[in-house]
C-alpha cells in the first residue's frame, strides 16, 4: 500500500510571519539542499515535496521549487542549490528487486508533480537511474560534480593532491596568508562579487537573499565561512561551505582578483577540507563544466561524479520555444 505526503500544486505555500520558523528535519534526504528548512531559505514560501511511503519500509520524496512568471508554471532550480531531484530509500534486497522497486516510486513521483510548463532539477550523483523520466518525456543532460570521497585521513589526501597544488598552499604559509573561520558575510560577498565582476558577470544571488540563507545554516550548525587575510590584513579569498554528516558543499567562493597568484585559493580550500573532516564523510566542489576549473579542481585529488540535469516541457512551452527560435530567425535574415 503506498500512502501520499503532502502537494499543494501550483499554489505556493503561505508565507511565514518573518523568518525564525525551525524547520523539522527530514531523514528523506540525499543532500542538505533538500532539508525542509534549506527549501524554506532559497524558496521562501514557494516550496513543496511529494512523499511516498510503502508498507514494506520503502520510501521515496521529491522536493520541489514552484513559481510562476508570465503566465507560465515552472519547476527549476533555487539559486546557491546544487541538486535536488528524488530520493529513493535504501533497502537491503536483490538488486532486481531494488531496481523494480526504485521504477515504481519514481514513476509514481512523476505521476504525482503538479501540472507545470517547465520542469528542470539537477539530481544528486547518487541517482543514477533516470529511464522513468525518459519513459515520460524529460530530457537529460549529464554534468559532473568533482568528489573528494574519503576524508578520514588528511596526510593521504596531502598525498594525492598534485605537486603544483601543494606549492600553492606553501606558497601562501610562507607568504603570510592566514586563513580564519568567521562570520564576517560582508566579506565573502565582497569578494564573490568582484569574482563575478572579473568574468563580466553580475552577481547571481542578492545580498539578503545569502544573509537569509546564512542565518538558516547558523541555526542548524550547517555552515561555515572561511576568509583567507594578507600579512596586512587584506582579504584575498572567501569560501562559504554548507555540511551534513554525509558531504560538505563548497557552495561559494570568491576571491580578490588583484591577489589571485598569492595561493590564498588553495590555502583557503585546504584549510576548508580540514574543518570538512570533522563533520562530514566527504567533501564536494560542486559541479562546473569549465575546462580550467575542472584542472585546478583536479589537482586536489577530487574525482569526476556524473550527475543528472533533467528537464520536461509541456506543449505549450515547446510551442513557446519554437515561435521564439522562428522570429530570432526572421530577424537574422
Amino acid at each position: 500500500m503506498i500512502s501520499e505526503g503532502r502537494m499543494t500544486g501550483t499554489e505556493p505555500l503561505p508565507k511565514k510571519r518573518g523568518f525564525i520558523l525551525d524547520w523539522e528535519l527530514s531523514p528523506y534526504t540525499n543532500s542538505i539542499f533538500q532539508q525542509p528548512w534549506w527549501l524554506e531559505a532559497v524558496a521562501q514560501g514557494h516550496w513543496d515535496e511529494i512523499m511516498i511511503k510503502r508498507d514494506d519500509g520503502a520510501a521515496a520524496r521529491l522536493p520541489y521549487a514552484i513559481r510562476k512568471k508570465y503566465g507560465l508554471t515552472l519547476m527549476t532550480m533555487p539559486r546557491l542549490t546544487h541538486t535536488l531531484g528524488p530520493y529513493i530509500s535504501p533497502v537491503n534486497v536483490k538488486e532486481h528487486t531494488r531496481l523494480a522497486n526504485e521504477k515504481e516510486l519514481m514513476l509514481e513521483l512523476i505521476k504525482r508533480l503538479p501540472p507545470h510548463d517547465f520542469f528542470l532539477q539537477k539530481f544528486h550523483y547518487s541517482i543514477q537511474n533516470w529511464m522513468p523520466f525518459f519513459w515520460n518525456g524529460f530530457e537529460q543532460t549529464t554534468h559532473y560534480t568533482f568528489l573528494i570521497e574519503d576524508l578520514s585521513d588528511l596526510d593521504r589526501l596531502w598525498d594525492a593532491m598534485s605537486p603544483k597544488v601543494r606549492n600553492r598552499i606553501r606558497k601562501a604559509e610562507k607568504s603570510g596568508i592566514k586563513v580564519e573561520e568567521t562570520d564576517d558575510i560582508d566579506t565573502l560577498l565582497e569578494l564573490n562579487e568582484k569574482t563575478f565582476m572579473r568574468q563580466g558577470l553580475a552577481l547571481s544571488y542578492s545580498p539578503e537573499y545569502l544573509r537569509r540563507l546564512n542565518r538558516a545554516c547558523e541555526r542548524h550548525g550547517a555552515g561555515k565561512i572561511f576568509i583567507a587575510y594578507g600579512p596586512d590584513g587584506k582579504p584575498h579569498t572567501g569560501i562559504f561551505c554548507v555540511h551534513d554528516e554525509r558531504s560538505t558543499y563548497n557552495l561559494i567562493l570568491g576571491s580578490d582578483p588583484e591577489l589571485r597568484k598569492s595561493g590564498a585559493i588553495a590555502k583557503a580550500i585546504w584549510e576548508s577540507i580540514i574543518a570538512a573532516s570533522k563533520t562530514s564523510k566527504a567533501y564536494d566542489f560542486e559541479g562546473t563544466m569549465m575546462e580550467p576549473v575542472e584542472k585546478f579542481l583536479r589537482g586536489f585529488g577530487a574525482v569526476h561524479r556524473p550527475y543528472f540535469q533533467v528537464t520536461g516541457k509541456s506543449r505549450r512551452m515547446e510551442v513557446l520555444l519554437s515561435g521564439r527560435k522562428i522570429l530570432k530567425a526572421l530577424f537574422r535574415l
